[in-house]
Protein backbone atom coordinates (compact mmCIF):
# COMPACT_ATOMS: atom_id res chain seq x y z
CA UNK A 1 0.00 0.00 0.00
CA UNK A 2 1.57 3.29 -1.06
CA UNK A 3 1.11 6.68 0.66
CA UNK A 4 -0.89 7.89 -2.33
CA UNK A 5 -3.61 5.35 -1.56
CA UNK A 6 -4.61 7.52 1.40
CA UNK A 7 -4.93 10.63 -0.78
CA UNK A 8 -6.45 9.09 -3.91
CA UNK A 9 -9.18 6.55 -3.19
CA UNK A 10 -9.28 3.45 -5.33
CA UNK A 11 -12.25 3.06 -7.69
CA UNK A 12 -14.49 0.15 -6.78
CA UNK A 13 -17.59 -1.11 -8.51
CA UNK A 14 -20.75 -0.05 -6.77
CA UNK A 15 -23.70 -2.33 -6.26
CA UNK A 16 -26.90 -1.26 -7.93
CA UNK A 17 -28.93 1.04 -5.75
CA UNK A 18 -26.19 1.47 -3.13
CA UNK A 19 -25.84 5.06 -1.92
CA UNK A 20 -22.68 6.94 -2.93
CA UNK A 21 -20.15 7.77 -0.21
CA UNK A 22 -20.27 11.29 1.15
CA UNK A 23 -17.45 13.18 -0.56
CA UNK A 24 -17.44 15.85 2.16
CA UNK A 25 -15.99 13.35 4.61
CA UNK A 26 -12.90 13.14 2.41
CA UNK A 27 -12.02 16.71 3.31
CA UNK A 28 -12.36 16.15 7.04
CA UNK A 29 -8.74 15.04 7.66
CA UNK A 30 -7.43 18.03 5.73
CA UNK A 31 -9.60 20.40 7.74
CA UNK A 32 -8.42 18.84 11.00
CA UNK A 33 -4.75 19.26 10.00
CA UNK A 34 -5.31 22.90 9.04
CA UNK A 35 -7.09 23.60 12.34
CA UNK A 36 -4.31 21.97 14.37
CA UNK A 37 -1.64 23.94 12.48
CA UNK A 38 -3.56 27.17 13.09
CA UNK A 39 -3.85 26.67 16.84
CA UNK A 40 -0.34 25.27 17.36
CA UNK A 41 1.72 27.41 14.97
CA UNK A 42 0.01 30.40 13.40
CA UNK A 43 -2.01 31.78 16.32
CA UNK A 44 0.88 31.87 18.86
CA UNK A 45 3.15 33.55 16.29
CA UNK A 46 0.53 36.22 15.62
CA UNK A 47 0.19 36.81 19.37
CA UNK A 48 3.98 37.24 19.79
CA UNK A 49 4.11 39.66 16.85
CA UNK A 50 1.28 41.72 18.36
CA UNK A 51 3.07 41.90 21.72
CA UNK A 52 6.33 42.95 19.98
CA UNK A 53 4.53 45.74 18.08
CA UNK A 54 3.00 46.94 21.36
CA UNK A 55 6.42 46.94 23.04
CA UNK A 56 7.91 49.01 20.19
CA UNK A 57 5.05 51.52 20.38
CA UNK A 58 5.69 52.06 24.12
CA UNK A 59 9.45 52.48 23.57
CA UNK A 60 10.75 55.81 24.85
CA UNK A 61 13.96 57.71 25.50
CA UNK A 62 15.91 56.41 28.45
CA UNK A 63 14.61 52.85 28.14
CA UNK A 64 17.23 50.15 28.44
CA UNK A 65 16.94 47.69 25.56
CA UNK A 66 18.51 44.53 24.21
CA UNK A 67 18.88 44.44 20.42
CA UNK A 68 18.85 41.34 18.24
CA UNK A 69 22.64 41.27 17.82
CA UNK A 70 23.18 41.22 21.58
CA UNK A 71 23.74 44.96 21.90
CA UNK A 72 22.51 46.32 25.21
CA UNK A 73 22.13 50.03 25.67
CA UNK A 74 19.96 53.01 26.45
CA UNK A 75 17.62 54.55 23.87
CA UNK A 76 18.65 58.12 23.04
CA UNK A 77 16.62 58.85 19.91
CA UNK A 78 13.61 57.25 18.24
CA UNK A 79 12.78 57.69 14.56
CA UNK A 80 10.14 56.22 12.30
CA UNK A 81 12.14 53.09 11.43
CA UNK A 82 15.37 53.42 13.41
CA UNK A 83 16.37 53.74 17.07
CA UNK A 84 19.64 55.21 18.34
CA UNK A 85 21.11 53.25 21.24
CA UNK A 86 23.97 54.44 23.45
CA UNK A 87 25.98 51.31 24.24
CA UNK A 88 28.84 53.10 26.08
CA UNK A 89 29.67 56.69 27.04
CA UNK A 90 29.66 58.61 23.76
CA UNK A 91 29.18 55.49 21.60
CA UNK A 92 25.86 55.50 19.77
CA UNK A 93 24.55 52.93 17.33
CA UNK A 94 21.50 53.11 15.05
CA UNK A 95 19.49 49.92 14.69
CA UNK A 96 16.19 49.11 13.07
CA UNK A 97 13.23 49.35 15.37
CA UNK A 98 12.29 45.75 14.63
CA UNK A 99 15.74 44.63 15.87
CA UNK A 100 14.84 45.61 19.44
CA UNK A 101 14.21 42.30 21.18
CA UNK A 102 13.48 43.24 24.80
CA UNK A 103 13.05 46.25 26.99
CA UNK A 104 15.11 45.65 30.13
CA UNK A 105 14.10 46.78 33.63
CA UNK A 106 15.51 50.15 34.69
CA UNK A 107 18.98 49.93 36.21
CA UNK A 108 19.89 46.62 34.58
CA UNK A 109 22.81 48.06 32.63
CA UNK A 110 24.17 49.99 35.62
CA UNK A 111 24.35 46.79 37.67
CA UNK A 112 26.24 44.89 34.95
Amino acid sequence: MSPLDFLIPAAHAQAAGAPAANSALGFLPILVVVAVMYFLMIRPQMKRAKEHRGMLEKLGRGDEVLAAGGLAGTVTDIGENFVTIEIADGVRVRVQKSAIGNVLPKGTLKAA
